[in-house]
């Protein structure tokens, strides 16, 4: 029974394994393999125009950082829109004394949230519908860019005819929960959805993408609905891309890590409720929970547990499959660490990672079927 247990562990850690490597190449292509103009060359002209969309709600951290790196972008014309959303804290403040240095930025507010609407969907709709030009940036408040950012974004976008764009930024991580849980999205991301046919297909069951930036041109925002469409939504990194694709568009994702980067949350609280917050939304629904449970649990706990049976049994047969189960459920981690620049510190504690992960999406299934919300910024 333990063989057969050990083997089933070794075929659950194969298949993330497998399509990481088979999908990090196609997601690192943009930025390291792509033919883009030499940054130390004469730019394109005409400069391509892009209104960088912020929303803010008490983002007095970060948004100075976020607006400054977003002006600092080469070999583009920006006009960078802040919407303070009701903010309680010196954010709108910040903003105004850098709009009163520069005509590239402008600040705007929302008075109100409609019922029904989720303060950033709604945010991002008003957003988009102050800005002048054409490509329009979607921009969390956490995210600076690099110089190059917006150009090779451009570029990618172009080259490959795609009408919204996501990018992972390089996420940066504090304390040990946030080494433990933020790189799960590279893990669920690579591990599980088949580049090749999200890349074929605009079929809205392989949407995919990352929340912190987004790339569009207006007539693909207005034609598939925006942020309207996803107005009550906390998780426009799966439905915006999904809005797109009914609507016959194609969307993609790629490695943002030489692009911009990102501290999403801040302290084990933060992660906890982010996390919980966008769950229901991802995979914890009665559709998926139970499957991402077997799969992440079985290439990880499972090895562990048929590896200490081994031991205790000395069952040479169990040993030798349950560490290579192991040995194949840490290499995409590790492949992480590598190409995403991730805390190395995390990788022997993967284990207790995805249990900690898949614990919050039960957490998050419950708690949806008792009724309760979750708030975030003050709002549920």
């Amino acid at each position: 029974m333990m063989i057969v247990l050990a083997w089933m562990a070794l075929v659950t850690a194969m298949l993330p394994a497998f399509l990481f490597m088979r999908n990090l190449p196609a997601f690192l292509l943009n930025v390291r393999e792509e033919s883009i103009q030499d940054p130390d060359s004469p730019p394109l002209e005409p400069f391509a125009k892009v209104s960088v969309l912020i929303p803010a709600r008490d983002e007095e951290c970060g948004i100075e950082q976020c607006v400054r790196h977003a002006l600092d972008s080469s070999h583009v014309e920006i006009e960078v829109i802040v919407l303070d959303d009701q903010s309680s804290d010196r954010t709108a403040e910040i903003v105004s004394k850098i709009a009163d240095d520069t005509n590239h930025v402008r600040l705007i507010s929302n008075d109100h949230l409609p019922t029904q609407w989720n303060g950033k969907q709604y945010a991002c709709h008003q957003l988009a519908k102050a800005a002048s030009h054409e490509n329009l940036l979607f921009l969390d408040a956490d995210v600076k860019l690099h110089p190059q950012g917006i150009f090779r974004l451009l570029q990618y976008r172009d080259q490959n005819q795609v009408d919204l764009l996501s990018a992972f930024p390089r996420q940066v991580t504090g304390t040990t929960l946030e080494r433990w849980i933020i790189p799960m999205m590279h893990l669920i991301l690579l591990g599980y959805l088949p580049f090749s046919r999200m890349r074929r297909s605009s079929d809205p069951a392989y949407a995919a993408g990352c929340g912190q930036m987004f790339l569009t041109h207006q007539t693909a925002y207005r034609k598939s609905g925006g942020h309207q469409a996803i107005q009550s939504s906390r998780h426009d990194g799966i439905k915006l891309p999904r809005s797109f694709r009914q609507q016959g568009y194609r969307t993609d994702v790629i490695d943002g890590t030489d692009l911009a980067s990102c501290r999403m949350y801040v302290g084990a609280s933060e992660v906890i409720n982010g996390v919980l917050k966008n769950a229901h939304e991802g995979l914890a629904n009665p559709r998926l929970i139970g499957l991402f449970t077997f799969l992440l649990l079985g290439c990880t706990v499972l090895p562990l547990a048929t590896l200490v049976s081994g031991l205790t049994h000395s069952n040479l047969q169990v040993i030798t499959v349950s560490i290579l189960a192991l040995l194949l459920a840490h290499y995409p981690r590790a492949a992480a660490v590598i190409h995403f620049k991730q805390s190395c510190r995390a990788i022997p504690f993967h284990i207790p990672a995805v249990f900690a992960f898949v614990f919050l999406q039960w957490v998050a299934f419950f708690s949806h079927l008792a009724g309760h919300s979750y708030s975030w910024r003050g709002r549920t």
